[in-house]
């Protein structure tokens, strides 16, 4: 089992910036990728970032392209989602989630059910 613990959440205005962390433990071993998903009150679920372990593969969605920036510490098997510039419509719970098939495209790096392990998530609230 792999175990995801998510850090770096909290409220602050438009425009500003945060840093969300995620680390694994357990069988680390098995993961060859991360990624970031969000889901706001009242919407489905949304992927926003993913990289491969060996840095070889970084996909965005749309909506973050040019504002977020997901890199990885691979020795110390920790993912980072830089947001900058952030906007209201940002404001959602940000799960973290490793990825243990080596199989890599947009599509399917964008896919939830490609993702074995999940974190509890951690709030981020941008106010206008």
């Amino acid at each position: 089992q792999v175990q995801l613990v998510e850090s770096g959440g909290g409220l602050v205005q438009a425009g500003a910036s945060l840093r969300l962390s995620c680390a694994a433990s357990g069988r680390t071993f098995s993961i060859v990728g991360m990624g970031w998903f969000r889901q706001a009150p009242g919407k489905e679920q949304e992927f926003v970032a993913t990289i491969r372990w060996d840095g070889g593969f970084t996909y965005y969605a749309d909506s973050v392209k040019g504002r977020f920036t997901i890199s990885r510490e691979s020795a110390q098997n920790t993912v980072y989602l830089q947001m900058n510039t952030l906007k209201p419509e940002d404001t959602a719970i940000y799960y973290c989630a490793a990825r243990d098939s080596n199989i890599w495209s947009p599509r399917i790096a964008g896919t939830p059910s490609t993702y074995r392990y999940w974190g509890q998530g951690t709030q981020v609230t941008v106010s206008s």
